[in-house]
């Protein structure tokens, strides 16, 4: 077949089984897997992730888990550049690459092929969060309403880490965020194929905080106190991600343990509901119903049937 080398794309919100299914259609199309989860990059992370564990990954390749320590800046560009060098490997080896997670914006990244033209500058950023520390996230919320009242409506006054992203793009290059041109390259380097998992909402709900009781039973409340005893602090992005903020205010005494794994349960629901909005705008997606496919050894199936009849 000429034109871009295929890419299957399975992706879908937390607790849908997107590991799992990916796996299935690795070992079915001769694949590999190239990570698109924003946290299983960290190493150390591992229960509070749900990443994988090499015993589970069925002899499949993975890439883009365990690239980076829980204290370095980890942002999408890099993440496009270390996704587009696996994607080169595994094409050369003559297999199936898989780009298989839940963090659009990183799937968005490879399949659009977007440009970055806008770096991080590390000392503006220490001075935003000198700013931060002194006055508060709020502060620099007020200064991005003045020359960003777009992005600015669209972010919490707390949400310091993107507040301080969209001011460096505006301090960069003088123009806001909200109206940054050249986000997209060219023409796609991949023909994509996308696939969502998704289920009954009940039913996802359950299965999530099912998910949050096993990842307690396995030991996250021991994952994060390794994590803090190692220097990794409460402030740091990765340490600030779902499983992880909330086991941090149990050991800090704010909460109970029975209290943090609710609140974890609550939020792990709303960033489930977060990601079905944002997929459901991208209007390439294939939907699959994994219960109605019979799980995700069934889903798998649906995606190979799939790719074989429409593009071997």
């Amino acid at each position: 077949m000429s034109g871009p080398p295929l890419l299957v794309i399975i992706t879908g919100p937390t607790a849908t089984g997107k590991t799992e299914t990916g796996i299935n259609v690795a070992l079915a199309c001769g694949g590999e897997i190239v990570s698109a989860d924003s946290m299983m990059v960290y190493r150390g992370m591992d229960i509070g992730t749900a990443k994988p564990p090499a015993s589970e990954r069925r002899g499949v390749p993975h890439h883009l888990i365990d690239v980076a320590d829980p204290d370095e800046e980890f942002n999408v560009a890099r993440y496009q550049q270390l996704a587009g060098e696996g994607i080169t490997g595994i094409l050369g080896r003559n297999r199936l690459p898989l780009l298989v997670g839940g963090t659009g914006l990183y799937i968005r990244s490879v399949a659009e092929d977007y440009r970055f033209g806008v770096q991080a500058d590390r000392r503006l950023r220490n001075r935003l969060r000198e700013t931060a520390e002194l006055y508060g996230a709020a502060r620099l919320h007020g200064h991005l309403a003045v020359v960003d009242p777009v992005t600015a409506r669209r972010l919490h006054p707390n949400d310091q880490r993107r507040i301080i992203r969209a001011l460096e793009v505006y301090y960069q290059s003088g123009i806001p965020l909200s109206r940054h041109p050249g986000r997209r390259g060219g023409a796609p380097k991949y023909l994509s194929v996308m696939f969502g998992l998704n289920m009954d909402r009940a039913r996802l709900y359950r299965m999530i905080e099912a998910r949050v009781d096993v990842m307690v039973q396995a030991g996250l409340v021991r994952e994060v106190q390794t994590l803090l005893a190692k220097g990794y602090g409460p402030e740091l992005t990765a340490m600030r991600g779902l499983g992880y903020k909330e086991i941090v205010a149990h050991l800090r005494g704010e909460l109970t343990l029975g209290e943090a794994i609710q609140i974890l349960k609550r939020n792990t629901r709303r960033f489930a509901k977060r990601q079905l909005t944002w997929f459901r705008r991208d209007e390439r997606i294939r939907w699959l119903d994994v219960e109605e496919c019979g799980g995700p050894a069934g889903a798998a199936r649906e995606i190979v049937a799939s790719v074989e009849q429409e593009y071997s």
